[in-house]
């Protein structure tokens, strides 16, 4: 699964792969390999970067277009 999604939301804050892969202490071969869906990314990597970017997990898969989930 490619996940367009990951490289939208970096590159619409206008940071590098290396970027994000220091915030999950990876390296930015790896996480390439997340986003062009050569690798499958963690789920303890996907709630960090949801809450880093402010969206929801759903909405980084594509599984929604609504970013934020409504608070209960």
């Amino acid at each position: 699964m490619y996940f367009q999604r990951l490289r939208d939301l970096r590159e619409d804050r206008d940071l590098n792969q290396t970027q994000i892969a220091a915030i999950l202490h990876t390296s930015q071969t790896v996480y390439s390999r997340y986003e062009r869906g050569y690798q499958t990314i963690p789920v303890e990597y996907l709630l960090i970067l949801a809450d880093f970017y402010g969206v929801s997990v759903d909405y980084m898969l594509g599984r929604t277009n609504i970013m934020h989930m409504a608070e209960k």
